[in-house]
C-alpha cells in the first residue's frame, strides 16, 4: 500500500442514476472505483465511495491535487420536484407567464394532453408596479413602499428562494437589483435569483423558466456542496472541488452555488469530453459519443474533436422523449439525445403484447433482478446475463456477484410466458429493443443535424455501452467503433481533462446596420471580465486563459439565430460586413439557402472564457499477448449464428496484437462484445478499436433455449 501512499493525483467522481464512478489519476497511472450511487444521501456515498479507494490503493488523501465533481443532484431536484419552497417576483400583468408558457400543445392529437406544472404555484407569484422599456428605459419605476411590502409578504411566507424576473430585464437589471436588495435587507437568508444573473436574453417565459429552475434548486445544491466540501476535508483532501457544468467546463463551488441551473447535464457533458480526446488521440476527429449507463443513453455528435453545443435544454418532462412537454432551460448544454435506455431499463409486455423496454428504470435500488437487492422487474442486465454476456463472478471486477437464475426467472416469468416463446429467444428480444431503440433515437439525432453516422467512428463507454455498442454500430452502418480503456467510468475521467472555463449572454437587439459597436464592445468587455473573475475562483492564473466572442445574429421575423464569430479586440465598422457574410454562409450550410434581401439584426452577445486544460500524464499502454489474456470460453448469443455458442473470453488489462471476433472483452467496469468476422486491436492508449466487416451474412440456424452461464 505504501507504493503509491505519496504520489500526488487528481480525482474525478461523477454521480449516476445507477452507479456512482470514482477516477483518479496520477504518476502515470490509473484506479478507477464504481459502486452503488447512495440515492439517500448522494454526499455520503461520494465521501465513502472516495475513501473506499483511497483505502484500496493506498493512497493519502492530503496529496490530491484537484478534485473535480459531477452530479444528478439538480436534474433530480428538478425532476422529482423535490426543490426548495420558492416565490416569483414579476412585473404587475405577467402573474401567468408560467401558466401561459408558449400557450401551444406538443402534441396536437392529445385531448387529454397534460402540460408540465410550473415549480412555483400561481399562489406564490407576487407582482409588483414597474416597467423597463424595450430599449432599457426606465417606464416606471418601484415605489420604495412596495418593495418594503413585498420584503414582508416573502418573510411572512418563510419562502426559502426567491426567483425575480421583470419584463426587459435582460437589457436593464436596475428594478430587479432593486427588489433583491430589499429582500436581502428584510430577510437575508433567502436565496435571491434573479433573471438578469441567469439568463440575461429574450424571451420571458424561458428567461422566467430558467431563473425559477436556478432559485429552486440553489438551497439544495448550496448544502450538499457545503457538505461534500466538509467531508472532503475531513477525510483530509485539501483545496475545494471543481464543478463540472453542462456545457464541459469546470467552475469553483461559489460559481456553481450561484449557477446551479448550469448542472442539469453535468455528467454526460464529461462523457462528451472524454469521447472527444480519446478520439482525437486515437486520429479520429469525427465521432459519435454514445454513453449507455444504467439509466439511460446518451448519443452526442462530435465534429473536429468538439462536441456540438446548444443553448436550450429541457428538464423534468412529462413524456419524456416528447419535445415541449417539459420546462426549458436557457442555459448552455453540450448537445445530445437522451433516451431511457440503460442496463436497469425494464421490459415489459404492455397490453397490446407487444415487448416494451424502457424508459422506466429500476435504478441502483432495488436494482435488476440479477442484483439480488430485492428487484423483481426483467431489465436488460438481466437479459445480457442470460445471454452470457455478462460473467456473474466478475461483475464489477468480482465485487458484486450476480444471480442467474433470479435473472432468467424474471425473464421467463414477465416476458417469455406472456409472450410464448423461450428464454433466450426473450432475452434476445430485450436485447435487440433497448439496442433498435437507441439506433432509431441516434439516426434521428443525426439526421436534425444533417450529418450521416456512416461516415463516423463510434466512441462506446459507460456502464453497458460497450456491451451493446457493437450491435449499435451494426444498426447504423458504422464500421469503425473505439472502446475508450476504463470505458465504465469515462464522465468521471472527462471530469479532469475538462478545462475550466465559463460562458456569458447578454441579449442586445439591433439591426446589423445600426448596431452600436462601440456599445456592443464595451458589453464584451464588461462580459469577459465576469467571466475571467469566474475563472479566478477556480484558481486559474491569467495565464493560458483564453476568450472567444460570438454573437447571434438572425433574418428579421425569425425566432431564432446562428451564432458567428466576432474579431478580437475593438470592433471597427468593417465588422458588419464580416458578421453578414459569416452568418449568411452559416445560413447556407445549415439550411442550405440564402436569403440575400431579408434584412438581419443581432440577437445576443455571447463569451466564453477558457482556462488551459490540466496536463493528464497516462503512462502508455504495455502491449500484450492474445493468447496470455485469454480468460476462457463460455457460451453468448451470437445475433449471426441465432445460437448460444462458446466464444474466447480475454483479459482486457493483458490485451495486445490482434483478435478476431467473435470475443468478449472484460475489464472490471465495462464488457465488451464483437461479433464475428471483426477485427479488434489495442492502441497505445489502452483503446480498443474494433473494426466490424463490411457485411456480416446471417446464417439462419434455430434458437437453442438454455442459456449456459
Amino acid at each position: 500500500m505504501a507504493k503509491h501512499a505519496a504520489q500526488r493525483f487528481a480525482l474525478g467522481v461523477d454521480i449516476g442514476g445507477t452507479f456512482t464512478d470514482i477516477v483518479l489519476i496520477g504518476g502515470g497511472r490509473v484506479h478507477v472505483g464504481k459502486v452503488l450511487t447512495d440515492t439517500v444521501d448522494l454526499a455520503r456515498g461520494v465521501l465513502n465511495a472516495v475513501r473506499t479507494v483511497l483505502a484500496r490503493d493506498g493512497l493519502e488523501a492530503a496529496n490530491a491535487k484537484r478534485v473535480v465533481h459531477g452530479t444528478t443532484l439538480a436534474t433530480n431536484a428538478l425532476i422529482e420536484r423535490s426543490g426548495a419552497r420558492t416565490a416569483l417576483v414579476v412585473t404587475r400583468g405577467f402573474r401567468d407567464v408560467l401558466e401561459l408558457a408558449h400557450g401551444n400543445r406538443y402534441d396536437i392529437f392529445d385531448l387529454n394532453i397534460e402540460l408540465p406544472t410550473p415549480l412555483v404555484r400561481r399562489a406564490d407569484v407576487f407582482e409588483i408596479s414597474e416597467r423597463i422599456g424595450a430599449h432599457g428605459e426606465v417606464v416606471l419605476a418601484p415605489k420604495p413602499r412596495e418593495l418594503q411590502r413585498l420584503a414582508r409578504e416573502l418573510h411572512a411566507g418563510e419562502f426559502e428562494t426567491v426567483a425575480v424576473c421583470l419584463l426587459h430585464s435582460y437589457i436593464n437589471a436596475s428594478h430587479e437589483r432593486r427588489v433583491a436588495a430589499a429582500i436581502r435587507r428584510a430577510s437575508p437568508q433567502i436565496a435571491v435569483s434573479l433573471s438578469a444573473d441567469v439568463m440575461a436574453a429574450v424571451g420571458e417565459y424561458e428567461r422566467a423558466s430558467t431563473t425559477v429552475a436556478n432559485a429552486y434548486i440553489q438551497p439544495i445544491v448550496r448544502g450538499y456542496l457545503a457538505r461534500l466540501r466538509d467531508g472532503l476535508g475531513e477525510l483530509g483532501i485539501p483545496g475545494e472541488p471543481l464543478i463540472m457544468t453542462s456545457d464541459g467546463g469546470t467552475v469553483a463551488c461559489d460559481t456553481a452555488v450561484a449557477h446551479p441551473v448550469r448542472l442539469v447535464e453535468s455528467g454526460p457533458a464529461g462523457g462528451a469530453v472524454a469521447a472527444a480526446y480519446c478520439g482525437v488521440r486515437a486520429g479520429f476527429d469525427d465521432v459519435i459519443a454514445f454513453d449507455m449507463g444504467g439509466t439511460t443513453a446518451k448519443v452526442c455528435l462530435i465534429d473536429d474533436g468538439r462536441a456540438e453545443r446548444a443553448t436550450e435544454f429541457e428538464v423534468a418532462r412529462v413524456y419524456r422523449f416528447s419535445r415541449g412537454s417539459g420546462l426549458p432551460l436557457r442555459v448552455p448544454v453540450t448537445k445530445m439525445i437522451e433516451i431511457g435506455a440503460g442496463g436497469g431499463s425494464i421490459a415489459r409486455v404492455d397490453e397490446t403484447g407487444l415487448l416494451k423496454v424502457g424508459p422506466d428504470s429500476a435504478g441502483s435500488e432495488p436494482g435488476p433482478a440479477c442484483y439480488a437487492r430485492g428487484g423483481t422487474a426483467p431489465t436488460v442486465t438481466d437479459a445480457d446475463l442470460v445471454l452470457g454476456y455478462l460473467d456473474p463472478g466478475f461483475f464489477l471486477g468480482g465485487e458484486m456477484q450476480l444471480d442467474v437464475q433470479r435473472a432468467a426467472h424474471a425473464i421467463e416469468t414477465q416476458v417469455a410466458v406472456p409472450l410464448g416463446v423461450e428464454l433466450i429467444r426473450a432475452a434476445t428480444g430485450i436485447h435487440d429493443v433497448v439496442t433498435h431503440n437507441m439506433a432509431r433515437a441516434a439516426k434521428v439525432h443525426c439526421l436534425e443535424q444533417g450529418k450521416d453516422p456512416r461516415t463516423y467512428t463510434l466512441v462506446a463507454f459507460g456502464g453497458a455501452g460497450p456491451l451493446h455498442a457493437y450491435r449499435l454500430a451494426e444498426a447504423l452502418g458504422i464500421r469503425r467503433v473505439l472502446f475508450p480503456a476504463r470505458a465504465g467510468v469515462m464522465s468521471a475521467f472527462g471530469f479532469l481533462i475538462a478545462a475550466p472555463a465559463f460562458e456569458l449572454v447578454q441579449a442586445y437587439l439591433a439591426p446589423l446596420e445600426a448596431a452600436d459597436l462601440e456599445l456592443i464592445s464595451s458589453l464584451l468587455q464588461r462580459m469577459e471580465d465576469e467571466g475571467r473573475a469566474s475563472l479566478r475562483a477556480a484558481a486559474v492564473t491569467a495565464r493560458g486563459v483564453t476568450v472567444s466572442r460570438e454573437v447571434g445574429i438572425r433574418y428579421r421575423g425569425q425566432k431564432f439565430e446562428l451564432e458567428v464569430p466576432l474579431s478580437k479586440g475593438t470592433l471597427r465598422v468593417a465588422e458588419r460586413a464580416r458578421l453578414r457574410t459569416r452568418f449568411e454562409d452559416a445560413f447556407e450550410a445549415r439550411y442550405h439557402r440564402r436569403n440575400p434581401d431579408t434584412p438581419i439584426e443581432i440577437a445576443t452577445l455571447r463569451v466564453v472564457v477558457t482556462g488551459p486544460r490540466p496536463d493528464v500524464h497516462i503512462e502508455a499502454n504495455q502491449p500484450g499477448n492474445p493468447r496470455r489474456a485469454r480468460k476462457g470460453r463460455r457460451a453468448i448469443y451470437i445475433h449471426e449464428e441465432r445460437a448460444m455458442l462458446p466464444c474466447t473470453v480475454y483479459d482486457r488489462y493483458r490485451l495486445g496484437g490482434r483478435v478476431r471476433g467473435p470475443a468478449v472483452i472484460e475489464e472490471t467496469e465495462s464488457t465488451v462484445i464483437i461479433g464475428p468476422g471483426s477485427t479488434a486491436e489495442i492502441d497505445s492508449d489502452g483503446n480498443l478499436v474494433v473494426m466490424r466487416p463490411a457485411a456480416t451474412p446471417i446464417r439462419r440456424r434455430p434458437t437453442q433455449t438454455r442459456a449456459s452461464a
